[in-house]
């Protein structure tokens, strides 16, 4: 009696909590969905005249353009509410104050029609003017409103021809504003007064800028600044390394934003207890001309100088950033007591300017710290570079001997009976 007694309170204590969560169920995916909006992407496309050049792979920079859209747009995260804006597309005269006002927008930003957004980008043609800082005031109003993230992807090969509007001004009254707002900029093929502007605008709201030799690299870079529109929003903050580890500042886990002079070294501290492990990377980016063949270090090292690890990484001049990373792994102690230990990050750079460019200021930096909890030896640290798959070499073994056993012993009884026959 009892049990039954139990049981039909525990069923009419089910359908209760089933019956309020059909009756409550707008409320709670309510809240869900207003906790993250959509993020919001647009492409911004240079389709002045210069756009006709063939000098990228043997074929033009608006063909190189267009194969980068479509594949981009084959690839855009469902999420991402995605617009294109063009730039010098529609006016064909010679009337500079006409042609200043040639942008328009191709693609409205919101949920993507892949073969709608294909088709608009198949249409352009190479034209006009560059209405570089009037796109960029445009495309901010294209994507204003909402609370996810948003961000301008820049495309062009030239300088804006519509001054006295700067666009690095333009760029720095869209991050006045305070509305989060990212502009990334990529230069095709471009001059050094083109990559002067292109990294001002990007500098301004914190994105970054990329210079474009070849069609791949503009698919592959577009393509990652569209999907990092889906990620969650890190805010980088502003540091100053020191040129010695005892002047160093001291960092907590995050994501860090400096400067770097050619050929120098700056450094860091991090604090990591027994039983953690630090985790970090470091990216270099040559905002500027430098000289091919270059490099980066980053090394964990004492508050004495005694090199702890390191991290390398080359480049020869085939892309703008060069990025390596290093993970130290501090024992545990017996002791609970036991005091942090202090690690120095040294990063140093081998970058050289090209003749007649500046070197000031510093080369960007972006360092990358994590302390987590240390991995215990049994599941995450790898076993002679095999990692959990000793668990199949183990299952492998086993079973490879075993079927030897079971072999010779069927091939010894099959042997003593053609013996006896």
């Amino acid at each position: 009696m009892i049990t039954r007694q139990r049981l039909a309170a525990g069923i009419c204590a089910l359908l209760a909590t089933l019956t309020a969560g059909v009756a409550f169920p707008a409320g709670a995916v309510a809240d869900e969905t207003d906790s993250t909006a959509s993020p919001k992407v647009e492409l911004v496309l240079d389709v002045s005249g210069s756009m006709s050049a063939k000098d990228i792979d043997g074929g033009s920079r608006m063909a190189a353009a267009k194969q980068a859209f479509n594949e981009v747009l084959d690839a855009t995260p469902e999420e991402v509410q995605l617009g294109i804006r063009t730039l010098g597309a529609n006016y064909h005269g010679n009337d500079r104050k006409t042609g200043c006002k040639d942008t328009a927008q191709l693609y409205p930003v919101g949920t993507l029609n892949r073969t709608e957004a294909k088709t608009a980008v198949a249409t352009l043609t190479p034209t006009g003017w560059t209405p570089i800082g009037p796109a960029l005031l445009k495309a901010a109003d294209d994507l204003n409103g909402g609370d996810g993230t948003r961000r301008i992807v820049l495309i062009s090969d030239g300088e804006d021809t519509c001054q006295p509007l700067d666009p690095c001004e333009v760029a720095r009254e869209i991050a006045a504003k305070g509305i989060g707002l990212t502009i990334d900029t990529l230069g095709l093929v471009p001059d050094a007064k083109t990559r002067d502007q292109l990294s001002c605008i990007a500098d301004a709201t914190g994105g970054t800028y990329t210079s474009v030799q070849h069609k791949e690299e503009l698919s592959d870079r577009v393509g990652q600044l569209v999907d990092r529109a889906a990620d969650p929003v890190v805010t980088p903050v502003a540091t100053e390394g020191a040129a010695q580890c005892a002047g160093a500042p001291t960092l907590k886990s995050g994501l860090y934003t400096d400067r770097e002079e050619f050929g120098r070294q700056r450094f860091y501290r991090v604090d990591v207890n027994p039983g953690q492990e630090l985790r970090a990377s470091v990216s270099v980016g040559a905002d500027r001309e430098v000289n091919p063949d270059y490099g980066v270090l980053l090394r964990a090292v004492t508050v004495h100088g005694r090199e702890i690890v390191r991290g390398e990484g080359t480049g020869n001049g085939r892309t703008d950033v060069i990025s390596t990373g290093l993970r130290y792994p501090k024992a545990e102690s017996d002791d609970d007591n036991a005091p942090a230990e202090t690690v120095c990050l040294q990063v140093t750079n081998s970058f050289s300017a090209a003749s007649g460019v500046k070197t000031t200021p510093g080369l960007p930096l972006e360092l990358t710290v994590d302390v987590v909890d240390a991995p215990s030896q049994a599941s995450d640290v790898a076993s002679f570079g095999l990692g959990r798959g000793w668990w199949l070499l183990g299952a492998l073994v086993l079973t490879g001997f075993v079927a030897g056993l079971l072999w010779g012993w069927v091939s010894r009884w099959r042997v003593a009976v053609w013996r006896t026959n």
